[in-house]
């Protein structure tokens, strides 16, 4: 595995290796990998000859100072991880080697950055989509690979490929969770002992909903109260936000579309540590 620091020394090895015909895949993180993480980077080895996966956590996708300082940065244990995992190249850059000038560009998603993560992280998004289109000029993979943990990320990601026409496949991955349902997430280290043991709740939440979508019985507006009140027999967390959506448009449902996907998603804070989490019901 090669650790790269700089622009130039990544498009250079890509060139390399598009020149050799080989097939590239690229992996983007902001670092304390976990499992999750290291089940996008087997998949992508499993698929292409070279696996790029870079860790850099983006200021500007940042709404939250603080949240931006105590992010976990673990950089030798990330690496340490990675190579075992079938990554080729790990791409470390600074923030200066990614934004050499602030960034003025603005992007507008329209109604998919309106809601949940878009509404309650303004510029976000947008934030998101400048580092993406950074990373995706300077590894030029054939391939991208997301967890759907962040489901409205995919949802702007994908949009934004084919809204600037990037030659490459966006892979998406379902979302790995411990053993009592929590979603993997870096943010979990955070957590401390007593928030992580009630933390599972959000999943079992998000189960009891999934279960009245099937039912077919319930409106949406009845799903999301029962939701609610779940989370909140738990005086510990802070629900920021639950939707009930349409799982592509991801616009609230007032009511059930047939033939139609639905995305439960949520957003709350536990021990000051904002967690996010949904699950897909076709």
């Amino acid at each position: 595995m090669e650790i790269l620091h700089t622009a130039a020394a990544l498009q250079a090895y890509v060139e390399n290796c598009r020149r050799a015909g080989q097939r590239i895949a690229l992996v983007p993180t902001m670092g304390a990998l976990h499992e999750g993480h290291l089940q996008l980077v087997r998949a992508a080895a499993t698929a292409c000859d070279v696996v790029i996966v870079s860790i850099f956590v983006n200021p500007t996708q940042f709404n939250n100072a603080e949240d931006f300082r105590l992010y976990p940065r673990l950089p030798e244990e990330d690496a340490a991880l990675l190579e075992p995992a079938g990554c080729t190249v790990l791409f470390l850059p600074t923030v200066e080697t990614m934004y050499p000038q602030p960034a003025v560009l603005r992007f507008d998603f329209g109604e998919l950055e309106r809601v949940m993560e878009g509404a309650h992280r303004p510029g976000h998004f947008n934030g998101v989509a400048v580092v993406v289109s950074k990373l995706f000029h300077l590894s030029r993979p054939h391939q991208a690979y997301f967890g759907q943990k962040d489901w409205q990320q995919v949802a702007v990601v994908r949009q934004l490929v084919a809204d600037l026409s990037f030659d490459l496949e966006l892979v998406s991955f379902p979302t790995v969770r411990e053993a009592d349902g929590l979603a993997m997430s870096s943010r979990n280290r955070r957590l401390s002992a007593a928030a992580r043991a009630v933390a599972p709740r959000l999943h079992e939440a998000l189960t009891l909903a999934a279960q009245l979508v099937r039912q077919g019985t319930h409106s949406p507006a009845e799903v999301q109260q029962a939701t609610e009140a779940h989370i909140a027999a738990e005086p510990a967390f802070q629900l920021e936000y639950f939707e009930v959506a349409d799982a592509y448009t991801l616009q609230s449902l007032a009511a059930w579309q047939p033939s139609r996907a639905v995305v439960l998603c949520l957003a709350a804070y536990l021990d000051g540590v904002r967690l996010i989490d949904n699950i897909v019901v076709k």
